[in-house]
């Protein structure tokens, strides 16, 4: 619910913002967080932004209403600031979403700069349609994300050391995991992991994989009923197996870190990381890209080749942003991960104070919980629960008041 004070100025929009209903998305979520009834279709992703693809619909204090991507494409200087506008052109350079999972998305990498130029140029030399189903890369943009838990949060994230994987695997049964542990006994360097990583998707174009991955789901199953001591990864290989029966990324699953966030904790995914969201209600914020290279857990389109040239082998692990507090009582928390396009700040906003945002800058905020005012020097904008509104740089200081709980996207 969003409502505004008649106007001076028309620097602060409200957003109507598209909903994207892929299959692993939660029938109830987004639908809670925006007051809406349930429509039987799972609504996975809100969208708060200006990518091509789905642009929120921007109003402005008179009641005007135009798509954010054409607006700030209008007059670049006056939305985004010279500073923002100089470096990224006529677009809004980050995508903020509010992303509702009941199941595993894909497996997944996002590719680094150069090579999402150089996929989107290839594709398009091809003439594959920009929606074709069969396309991955739908812009030359790289995509480096963060998510911020609203929820409790579980994912995938990253390669574990070699020595915690070959423990993982100790008791399995089957050619799949036997495969695993010979690439990571000849070497246990990256080049291993790759080389094991590739052994178990490739098996997926085998006749065979069906049996062979049920011969190692069922040694799992059974070390899980006997007490194992492994049981978060057991479970993650269980259930990713009856959502995605004959993938092998379920096994594949045993070679990421296993991450559960709590509610205000964060993860940061650095392009080239492979990675999968597995159940949750989150705050993501990412470069403005719709890049997804897949390598299983899916029933979209698997690049194999476009995600091993993109992804990064390294063992590691996860990866959390740098934090800045503000506030009397740090109510305010900013996750600063190691990019340019964008920074998150989360904030539990009371009666007590005024909360600032950003002071310059293309500004997207949404109200998570409670109701909260944005103020500037034009007016006053209401949020309730799910509403939100972009501010313009040329709005200029603006802040947060009253009882709730606030994100907000914006160019460091």
């Amino acid at each position: 619910m969003t409502t505004t004070n008649e106007p001076r100025g028309r620097s602060v929009y409200t957003l109507d913002n598209p909903i994207q209903h892929y299959d692993w998305g939660s029938g109830t979520q987004l639908h809670e967080l925006l007051g809406d009834a349930p429509d039987g279709r799972p609504a996975a992703e809100l969208w708060l932004g200006a990518h091509a693809s789905a642009p929120s619909l921007a109003r402005d204090r008179h009641g005007a209403t135009e798509p954010l991507d054409a607006l700030i494409r209008s007059d670049p200087e006056r939305m985004l600031g010279k500073r923002v506008s100089d470096e990224y052109g006529p677009r809004l350079p980050y995508l903020l979403k509010v992303l509702a999972a009941d199941r595993a998305l894909s497996l997944q990498v996002h590719p680094k700069p150069h090579l999402a130029r150089a996929g989107f140029n290839r594709e398009n030399a091809r003439g594959v349609p920009l929606d074709a189903p069969h396309r991955s890369f739908r812009d030359d943009q790289h995509k480096p994300e963060l998510i911020v838990a609203v929820s409790q949060f579980e994912a995938l994230a990253g390669f574990r050391n070699p020595r915690s994987i070959t423990s993982l695997l100790d008791g399995l049964d089957g050619p799949l995991v036997d495969a695993v542990r010979d690439e990571l006994a000849r070497d246990r360097s990256a080049r291993g992991l790759r080389a094991a990583f590739s052994r178990l998707l490739a098996a997926r174009d085998d006749d065979a994989c069906a049996a062979q991955l049920e011969r190692t789901i069922a040694s799992v199953r059974a070390r899980a009923e006997a007490g194992s001591r492994f049981g978060r990864a057991d479970a993650t290989v269980l259930r990713l197996a009856q959502e995605h029966p004959g993938d092998p990324g379920a096994i594949a699953s045993l070679m990421l870190n296993r991450v559960t966030l709590e509610p205000g904790e964060a993860l940061f995914l650095a392009a080239g990381e492979i990675h999968a969201y597995l159940s949750g209600l989150g705050v993501e914020v990412m470069a403005s890209s719709d890049n997804v290279l897949r390598a299983g857990l899916t029933t979209k389109h698997v690049d194999e080749a476009a995600l091993f040239e993109a992804a990064s082998f390294e063992p590691r692990p996860p990866l959390a942003p740098h934090l800045d507090l503000a506030g009397s009582r740090g109510q305010s928390v900013t996750f600063r991960p190691p990019v340019r396009e964008f920074a998150l700040t989360l904030i539990d906003v009371d009666e007590s104070e005024s909360v600032p945002l950003a002071p310059t800058g293309p500004r997207t905020v949404i109200c998570l919980d409670g109701e909260v005012e944005v103020v500037d020097a034009g007016g006053r904008t209401k949020l309730g629960r799910g509403g939100s509104v972009f501010v313009a740089h040329d709005a200029g200081a603006a802040s947060v008041e009253g009882s709730g709980l606030v994100a907000c996207a914006w160019v460091p």
